[in-house]
């Protein structure tokens, strides 16, 4: 008889859509994770199906999948959990919703828009990796005016501390000759911590204010800040296609 392919805990609960793999890892040394009724701290541990599995004292298969496009407002972190004890994306769900959701990468603490959070690992992961070329469309509020110099930089793409930006869509909308403001539209698909911020400040001039509008072929429209909704089957699908 053959044996019983196992896989290691934190895959497991990954691949249930627990969490990643690397916050699943942070779950299990946390002391929140059970296996047969046990506290396992340990990552080594390798389980099969007939292990029963639980996080929070939630068996980990009676979670259904969930899939939610949130428009985030600024003063939230995008996490579950801070230590600083600031509202995190969470905590903005519904007091009857179920499942434990995160955010599929992350929007900074004042920027608002445009934000996935879900309880699919395997969907998180693969939306995240640097392959997927997703785009992600941000609206900036920036100091001064865009020269044409530094538009050619921003398109071509730009060395920025440890990694060179791809090329970027840029789009100048309109211009605040009195407040010395501009409105630009940048178009990238990679997901570096303050990217669209270090890029506009790398060719002098600092945002203001900053909003993802669109994530691919999502949008905000029909949400105001603070509110969300389910992705319908079709988007996930659409989300799901191989590039």
């Amino acid at each position: 008889m053959a044996e019983l392919e196992k896989m290691r805990l934190q895959k497991a609960m990954a691949e249930a859509g627990v969490a990643s793999r690397r916050k699943s890892e942070e779950l299990i040394a946390g002391g929140h994770v059970l296996v047969n009724g046990k506290v396992v701290k340990e990552m080594g541990v390798k389980v099969d199906h007939r292990d029963k599995i639980e996080v929070d004292g939630v068996p980990i298969h009676d979670e259904k999948k969930r899939y939610i496009l949130m428009y985030k407002p600024r003063g939230v972190i995008s996490a579950v959990k801070d230590d600083k004890d600031r509202k995190v994306i969470t905590d903005l769900l519904e007091d009857d919703f179920r499942e434990r959701v995160y955010p599929v990468g992350r929007l900074d603490y004042d920027t608002s828009g445009l934000i996935l959070l879900t309880n699919d690992g395997d969907f998180a992961n693969r939306l995240m990796h640097p392959k997927y070329h997703v785009e992600k469309t941000y609206i900036a509020k920036i100091q001064g005016t865009l020269a044409v110099e530094d538009i050619k930089r921003l398109e071509h793409g730009m060395k920025l501390k440890d990694y060179k930006t791809s090329p970027a869509k840029v789009t100048v909308m309109s211009k605040d000759t009195k407040k010395g403001t501009s409105i630009v539209k940048l178009v990238i698909h990679e997901g570096h911590n303050h990217q669209v911020k270090n890029m506009f400040a790398a060719v002098g001039h600092p945002v203001n204010k900053l909003s993802r509008e669109k994530y691919g072929f999502l949008t905000l429209d029909g949400l105001v800040s603070g509110k969300y909704r389910d992705l319908s089957r079709i988007e996930v699908a659409k989300l799901k296609e191989k590039k």
